[in-house]
């Protein structure tokens, strides 16, 4: 809990009456939200940040671009451009923000678009020649201008919702009960082994509505990888320490998998979508350099990677030994079955009729 809570909680009920003034006005249609042709499916959360939107879109990603042309819409957090952007060679994150960029990067055969006004965002995809048939909309809880067919709502197991205060008390960018908007509720960054007594205390917990489904995903890691020259020569099982480099909401798991893959972990933290600067990779470079340890390396975030690979930092981390992780999500029991079914279920209906 935040320390200064009892001090802030006048400036959380001011907060929370205004957000729910603002919600009431679409929920009665004064203020509208737009419906689209087509099945689009909006990815969100009730708190600031780092439930793990990012990975969970691209299992959407994943899922969907074999059968549909896929489309994602963000508003590019953190970027310079202005207004609707769709990804093209050679964006990188002042254009698109990182976790478009990321998306652009890995999967070559979905659009990526970026607009701070979704509904424009959407009305210009769907003016291409070849427009989507699936859009998935990042961040989209609180974007009430635009009304997803299907509402994903994300909570950390170690942040539950029903556990935070509204801001600036907590991290809540909405009253709890708004969660009743969701379609699906995922309980995120659970550990590996989940035992059946906990799932259960947690639903109990979070009393699902009867048009919810309560599921529960963990996060699977992958090899790490060089994204410098400085990395290619590094023989990974030999290391002694690692120091990690994030530039991320919540970067506990993360930390507590790389224990588990060195002997001493140290963690240089920035915040959430920093923007990195000379100054921070001399920052990098110089506690790097007094590690006592002949076998380190230094390991980042394929989010914060998008941002240390931008060309104007490239070369000063060319030599320093950086290798990224990549995470996706593996959903517990039967927990994806029922995602993949209730998700395409979503789409076949939605989808235009063909004449």
């Amino acid at each position: 809990m935040n320390p200064w809570a009892p001090v802030l909680l006048p400036f959380t009920l001011l907060y929370g009456t205004a957000v729910s003034i603002r919600n009431v006005m679409f929920d009665i249609g004064l203020l509208p939200s737009k419906s689209f042709p087509l099945p689009i499916i909006g990815v969100g959360n009730l708190s600031v940040g780092g439930t793990g939107k990012t990975p969970h879109i691209e299992y959407l990603i994943k899922l969907l671009r074999q059968n549909h042309r896929v489309a994602t819409i963000s508003r590019g957090y953190g970027r310079k451009s202005h207004g609707f952007i769709l990804g093209e060679k050679g964006h990188d994150h002042t254009h698109l923000g990182d976790e478009p960029l990321q998306y652009f990067s890995k999967y070559s055969n979905i659009l990526v678009a970026v607009d701070s006004k979704r509904n424009r965002g959407i009305k210009k995809l769907l003016s291409l020649k070849q427009s989507p048939e699936v859009i998935l909309m990042d961040d989209s809880f609180q974007h009430r201008w635009t009304k997803p067919g299907l509402s994903i709502l994300l909570t950390d197991f170690r942040n539950l919702y029903i556990n935070d205060y509204l801001l600036p008390a907590g991290t809540l960018r909405e009253p709890i009960g708004n969660s009743k908007r969701a379609d699906i509720i995922i309980v995120t960054k659970t550990d590996a082994v989940f035992p059946k007594m906990l799932r259960q205390h947690i639903t109990e917990q979070l009393k699902p509505a009867p048009h919810q489904k309560l599921l529960f995903s963990t996060i699977k890691y992958a090899d790490m990888t060089p994204l410098t020259k400085g990395a290619t020569n590094c023989k990974l099982p030999r290391t002694n320490t690692i120091l990690l480099v994030a530039g991320i909401a919540n970067p506990y798991p993360l930390q507590d998998y790389l224990r588990n893959q060195c002997e001493n972990l140290e963690t240089l933290k920035f915040p959430d979508h920093h923007n990195y600067n000379s100054r921070d990779i001399k920052e990098i470079e110089t506690h790097f350099r007094n590690i006592i340890s002949k076998n380190k390396i230094i390991v980042t975030t394929e989010k914060d990677a998008m941002r240390l690979q931008h060309p104007d930092l490239a070369p000063l981390i060319e030599k320093l030994p950086v290798f990224s992780i990549g995470i996706s999500v593996v959903f517990h029991d039967s927990d994806g079955l029922v995602f993949n079914e209730t998700v395409g279920d979503f789409v076949k209906r939605s989808l235009p009729k063909k004449r």
